[in-house]
């Protein structure tokens, strides 16, 4: 699988417009592509972002479903009053799986309450080649053995962006990990001192409560 992470800052005050917008109309127009949007989510120290993950089977699948999903008639016709409501959508990041992939969970309907979860994405910027295997043998033991085992790992793909009119950053070499807690009041942080000789840069960790139609809860 190939995944976007895509982190959205909004103009002030229209999250939540563009999330309703989203859902209503570009969820399964893109799914219907052949994507997958498994993941959408307010980011709760910054008001004015939106963060979501989309995935495709590989990176030929890709071009074609973002070729078909921004060529064709919803995105047409709504695309308008999706891009009035943003600062900046360029900041993705195009990844691959560094482990297993969780299945594909049901999608909530329109309507659906908000969960109670709060997901964790740690972003680390290293170098070298290897740094996924190094994570596996070092950090994920600790991690399990804190309760605080990852869901998803993600690291960069090299490969070329085939639909350049969506640009992705290829200003970093990052390694990507996802952590679901229940609810926020169970959130903790766990030490992972022998990562840092590898980081070429601090560690990103953004808070993310799913939006209601997420299909990650």
């Amino acid at each position: 699988m190939i995944y976007e992470l895509r982190r959205y800052t909004l103009l002030p005050g229209r999250r939540d417009t563009l999330i309703s917008l989203f859902e209503r109309e570009f969820i399964e127009a893109q799914e219907a592509t052949g994507m997958r949007v498994p993941g959408s989510f307010r980011e709760v120290e910054e008001r004015d972002k939106f963060t979501w993950l989309r995935a495709f089977p590989d990176m030929t699948s890709r071009k074609a479903s973002l070729e078909a999903f921004y060529g064709g008639p919803v995105w047409q016709a709504h695309r308008d009053a999706a891009n009035a409501t943003m600062a900046d959508s360029d900041d993705v990041l195009l990844l691959r799986p560094a482990g297993p992939e969780p299945a594909p969970r049901d999608r909530p309907p329109i309507g659906a309450p908000l969960p109670s979860s709060l997901y964790v994405v740690t972003v680390h910027h290293v170098d070298g080649d290897d740094f996924a295997e190094l994570f596996r043998r070092e950090a994920l033991p600790v991690l399990e053995g804190a309760g605080v085992a990852p869901v998803l790992l993600l690291e960069t793909e090299p490969a070329e962006n085939t639909f350049p009119r969506l640009p992705v950053r290829s200003d970093a070499r990052v390694f990507v990990w996802l952590a679901r807690f229940e609810t926020p009041e169970e959130e903790r942080e766990v030490d992972l001192p022998m990562l840092e000789p590898r980081f070429t840069a601090p560690p990103e960790r953004l808070r993310l409560r799913p939006t209601a139609r997420s299909a990650m809860r």
